[in-house]
């Protein structure tokens, strides 16, 4: 699938996508940001408002609330 609008997807479908891609071939956060034409921190702090961490042992975002 082709995250050109990234921005402009459901929060949750994004955490979806975003955690698939992290587990299937990205290597990290930054590497992910990078392909999805974003700033890691900007998707970061999109995510945490739903709730959801960056875990790098574990290379994926994890509900913390």
């Amino acid at each position: 699938m082709d995250i050109l609008n990234a921005r402009e997807l459901d929060p949750m479908i994004l955490i979806g996508i975003v955690n698939e891609k992290l587990r299937l071939g990205s290597g990290n956060l930054a590497d992910l940001a990078a392909e999805m034409e974003l700033d890691s921190l900007e998707l970061e702090q999109q995510l945490s408002k739903l709730g959801y961490q960056y875990q790098s042992d574990n290379n994926q975002f994890i509900r913390t609330k």
